[in-house]
């Protein structure tokens, strides 16, 4: 059972920056990977970016160079860096969770958090 809560969303300037935060609490063994995905009007849900425990780390093709996962284990939150930000860029973010039980047998669940506006103008 776990809970994300994400923050960091909000409207910025083309060119501009956001960061965005998702912070993963509740009953777990470990967490297998977090990672953001995002939904434009009239378009499916995307990955953005992922980052497993062991670190590695994978994005989205037209967010290469621009954006950056990172996680703080200690607090089981990971972020979001958003930098030279397009309006093809405007979305609502989902970070999404996946994490082992904390009883055997150890299967990974999935979890989402509730999604965060991202608005870039031009």
């Amino acid at each position: 059972q776990v809970q994300l809560v994400e923050s960091g969303g909000g409207l910025v300037q083309a060119g501009g920056s956001l960061r965005l935060s998702c912070a993963a609490s509740g009953t777990f063994r470990i967490i297998n990977t977090m990672g953001w995905y995002r939904q434009a009007p009239g378009k499916q849900r995307e990955l953005v970016a992922i980052l497993t425990s062991g670190g590695t780390t994978n994005y989205a093709d037209s967010v290469k160079g621009r954006f950056t996962i990172s996680r703080d284990n200690a607090k089981n939150t990971v972020y979001l860096q958003m930098n030279s930000l397009k309006p093809e860029d405007t979305a609502v973010y989902y970070c999404k969770c996946q994490a082992q039980k904390s009883s055997f047998p150890y299967y990974a669940l999935d979890y989402w958090g509730q999604g965060t506006q991202v608005t870039v103008s031009s």
